[in-house]
């Protein structure tokens, strides 16, 4: 089999790929606004029309927002991040917490089998965030303290690709909880769903992580259909 030279990059390629490179490094974090074009054209040393040809790459790609009047900010963290925004977007409520359901499930066993003594004091600390969130009735904090107690338990499983598919959907995810919040007015339900499935993964029951999981889903599943 003939195997054929590989292209070099272009230029404009070569300056999207620093760009990513910043972006993903976090050295421009989601939120913020890149530099100005002409420190970006002294720094990448590249012309005006090359320097705006990678930014629409980028913005193209789902990076990078131009804003009229007030620069271009970076709104994901990665391609694959905002590839699946996009798709997520487009999707209802059932079909986010059916993607929910596989990945929390999934993390949940395997955190169950794998956490360490961090991973406990997370989780620990997570819970009674959400906990504390219930008791005051502060829904705005409860969404945001029930998220992180999922994630901590996604990085509890320590399976990079899950934990990187987990964070790219941040923000959808963070939609759907709230989405379900705001339907589910049973917090005693939520606290105690909870605590049900941090006990089984601290006493790494992966069997029951999962039911409880599944048990969880299936209540929301309930609510919304």
């Amino acid at each position: 089999m003939d195997i054929s030279k590989t292209n070099r990059l272009s230029l404009v390629e070569q300056i999207v790929s620093q760009m990513e490179s910043l972006i993903e490094s976090n050295s421009w974090p989601v939120g913020s606004r890149i530099p100005p074009e002409l420190e970006l054209m002294k720094q990448f040393d590249v012309s005006r029309n090359t320097l705006r040809e990678a930014i629409r790459a980028l913005v193209h790609a789902g990076l990078l927002q131009t804003k009229q009047g007030s620069g271009t900010f970076v709104c994901s963290s990665s391609i694959l991040g905002a590839a699946l925004e996009k798709r997520i977007q487009k999707a209802n409520l059932l079909e986010t917490l059916e993607v929910r359901h596989a990945l929390e499930r999934e993390a949940a066993q395997l955190a169950a089998m794998r956490r360490n003594k961090e991973d406990i004091d997370q989780l620990q600390e997570k819970l009674k965030a959400c906990q504390i969130a219930a008791e005051q009735r502060d829904s705005k904090s409860y969404v945001e303290a029930d998220f992180e107690l999922h994630k901590s338990i996604v990085e509890a499983s320590h399976n990079s690709i899950l934990i990187d598919l987990y964070e790219h959907m941040t923000l959808s995810l963070q939609t759907s909880i709230q989405n379900l919040a705001e339907i589910t007015t049973h917090s005693d339900f939520h606290i105690g769903i909870h605590q049900k499935l941090i006990e089984a993964i601290l006493e790494q029951k992966s069997n029951q992580a999962a039911d409880t999981v599944n048990e969880y889903i299936a209540q929301f599943k309930d609510t919304l259909l």
